[in-house]
């Protein structure tokens, strides 16, 4: 698992150990980076079940601002620190230990990206999908990427969020889910 380009391109990055965590195949990265590539540089993302941290370091590497990255795991936390300081790109990046859900309930700041790839087990997608949405914490133009089973469609999203694209890589689905301008609301 490496970092794909940017400052920081082609440092490997080190992976947890076992199941519990699936890191974002090299091909749907690929996929997710051609996809947002112009809406990285300058941007503040948020990296929720960052497990290895390894999409926000893409964005950082790629020019974001700034990343917060949220994991409940003691593992996984300790290795996204260990992944940003051998990237360094830890002077951009805030790593909260934590239950991401909890982590959106106590938000008090907005976002430009926001990175989603639950365990597709723990059935933690939709809540997110819906409570992001509903606490309206992404920018105008804002961007959440959520990573999913192909074989499953997301909800329905209100105003002023609306589904840009799914893509599918075999077995993985990838849906961008975008907030309108603010003056697009207005009409």
């Amino acid at each position: 698992m490496r970092v794909i380009t940017g400052s920081a391109r082609g440092r490997r990055l080190k992976e947890l150990e076992g199941m519990e965590t699936r890191p974002t195949t090299d091909r749907v990265k690929e996929g997710l980076f051609s996809a947002i590539q112009f809406d990285i540089e300058g941007r503040k993302v948020l990296d929720l079940f960052a497990g290895t941290g390894q999409l926000g370091i893409e964005c950082l590497s790629r020019g974001a601002a700034s990343a917060v990255f949220v994991d409940r795991r003691a593992d996984a936390v300790k290795l996204i620190r260990e992944n940003l300081k051998l990237t360094e790109l830890s002077d951009r990046a805030r790593v909260v230990p934590g239950d991401a859900m909890e982590f959106l309930q106590s938000l008090g700041e907005r976002f430009d990206l926001v990175l989603l790839d639950p365990p597709y087990a723990a059935g933690l997608l939709e809540p997110a999908i819906a409570r992001l949405t509903a606490f309206d914490i992404l920018n105008p133009h804002g961007i959440i990427v959520a990573e999913h089973p192909a074989d499953r469609a997301l909800p329905p999203v209100e105003p002023p969020y609306r589904v840009r694209r799914t893509y599918r890589y075999g077995k993985i689905g990838l849906t961008l889910i975008c907030r309108s301008g603010d003056q697009e609301n207005e009409e």
